[in-house]
């Protein structure tokens, strides 16, 4: 976790105690808490990987996943489409929230997302050697700038866990190296990204307990549970 995200308190350890004082957080059936209790600890556990980006990454990512993940979508539906609703509520509440998470990504990691999107190894239409990929490549860049000059900060975050993703892809399906050279900078530069927007997702998500976040999968004694209003 960088440096500046502990200075705001964003790490685990203060996210779990900030989950701790809601008064119904020992309620171990509320879906809510399920989601808080497994996202810190993976948040946790990701926070010991300084020295090694590809565990850090992956355990941010299981953090992430525990934050939007449903009970009845994810584990048959496109998993993009799933976090592509989490962004939808996520966006809503940070327009409401002073935009946090806009702020978060474009005035304080601006580079590492700029460097991440200008990196075609996670563009997927370049892993399936479409034709024009190069054109869709600029096109997208030509796009988040337009997201960019207009704070839309849902197709940011769509439009940055959509490389995120392939990454991701790469990692968990054996398609690269442990500290391989050849993937480097796209592995540093998701590591980090993850690092600031994991906790951020959290806070804003403990700021909106009474938001119905939904069930979370594999949640025995809590799917029969009607989701929070």
């Amino acid at each position: 976790m960088s440096s500046d995200e502990i200075v705001n308190g964003l790490t685990a350890a203060a996210l779990e105690t900030k989950w701790r004082g809601n008064p119904d957080s020992e309620q171990r059936q509320n879906p809510f808490n399920l989601r808080m209790r497994r996202a810190t600890s993976w948040l946790a556990r990701a926070e010991q990987e300084r020295d090694d980006p590809d565990a850090a990454f992956i355990f941010y990512w299981i953090a992430f996943n525990a934050t939007y993940a449903q009970h009845s979508r994810g584990l048959y539906d496109g998993e993009q489409a799933v976090f592509g609703d989490y962004f939808t509520k996520v966006s809503d509440l940070d327009s409401d929230a002073n935009r946090a998470i806009y702020n978060a990504v474009w005035m304080k990691h601006n580079r590492e997302i700029r460097t991440l999107l200008d990196n075609e190894f996670v563009f997927k239409p370049f892993w399936q050697n479409a034709i024009n990929w190069r054109l869709r490549f600029e096109d997208t860049k030509r796009g988040i700038e337009l997201s960019l000059r207009e704070r839309d900060t849902l197709d940011i975050l769509v439009t940055l866990f959509d490389r995120l993703y392939v990454l991701r892809n790469q990692l968990l399906h054996g398609g690269s190296t442990w500290q391989g050279s050849v993937n480097r900078s796209q592995v540093q530069d998701g590591a980090a990204i993850m690092a600031f927007l994991v906790p951020h997702f959290i806070n804003l998500m403990l700021d909106n307990p009474t938001t119905d976040w939904g069930i979370p999968p594999y949640a025995a004694g809590t799917i029969l549970l009607p989701s929070i209003k």
